[in-house]
């Protein structure tokens, strides 16, 4: 079905109170076993390249391999910038052809938050490219596959009444909030605040909710959370962790009954898992109301 605007997307799951999925694709395998697995359940799908993984693999090498595996799809396909916190980044993903972006000012105070994000919605808004801002602070963990700027332990849940204003002010096309999740790897039991999430969502209108740090969630959870408010369900770190550990045993069989292991067969092996694992995860993104 090709290659669609984030916008368009986010604002038929919010209206039909559905979720999408975001996924964070920083190899072709991964790309790859994203999009079947969405065609396989049938739903629509976000790839996501974050800024702290460009060191693995620089955008303007990965987005022509996002963007022909979007037109060639059967399912509506969104491509997005995930965690950007430098223009400069942000806008090599404009220019290689990415739909959307997200600007991670959440770190900074709310007005210098909001006067970045109207900045960037004003510049990239009329080249059709949807933007994404964070308000509030979530933890991360030691083990967070973003590798931030360091784990922060309790994080700052998202006032409901400031993320009115926030919206409002940049005209922003989805906003992500803070209410219990975590980057990273969980360390122990989340405690996700639905009520919180319930009054953020009435508070912020019509404007698509984003929930980071879905990674190792219950899928009973992620559903929740997308019938209080939910609309764009981040997750990578459970997943890119689960594979490597999965793949790490095959080779260590491998190895055992003396055979070669080829980059090829690994490669195959992540495509093969990741596929299997994402179409159980994405039974939670059709929802009804």
């Amino acid at each position: 079905m090709a290659l669609v605007n984030l916008q368009e997307m986010l604002k038929k799951a919010r209206h039909s109170r559905m979720g999408v999925a975001c996924i964070n694709t920083p190899s072709v395998e991964f790309a790859r076993a994203t999009i079947a697995a969405a065609e396989e359940v049938g739903v629509p799908v976000i790839l996501a390249h974050a800024e702290a993984h460009d060191a693995v693999v620089p955008m303007e090498s990965l987005a022509p391999s996002l963007l022909a595996q979007a037109q060639m799809s059967t399912i509506p396909v969104a491509i997005h910038v995930d965690h950007g916190v430098t223009m400069e980044f942000i806008m090599r993903g404009v220019r290689a052809g990415f739909t959307s972006v997200m600007y991670d000012c959440s770190r900074l105070p709310v007005e210098e938050n909001i006067r970045r994000v109207s900045d960037l919605v004003e510049l990239v808004g009329p080249l059709g490219v949807s933007v994404e801002a964070e308000l509030g602070e979530m933890p991360s963990s030691l083990n967070d596959s973003h590798d931030g700027p360091g784990p922060l332990e309790t994080g700052v849940l998202t006032d409901p009444a400031v993320a009115a204003r926030f919206v409002e002010e940049t005209n922003v096309d989805a906003l992500a909030v803070s209410f219990g999740t975590s980057h990273g790897l969980y360390t122990g039991e989340p405690n996700l605040d639905f009520t919180l999430l319930r009054e953020i969502d009435e508070a912020t209108g019509d404007v698509p909710l984003v929930m980071h740090g879905s990674s190792g969630l219950p899928i009973a959870e992620i559903g929740a959370a997308i019938k209080a408010g939910i609309s764009k369900v981040n997750y990578y770190s459970h997943l890119a962790a689960d594979s490597a550990q999965e793949v790490s045993e095959w080779i260590a069989a491998r190895r055992n009954d003396g055979a070669a292991v080829f980059h090829h067969e690994v490669a195959g092996r992540v495509f093969d898992h990741a596929k299997e694992e994402l179409a159980k995860l994405l039974s939670a993104f059709k929802i009804p109301a």
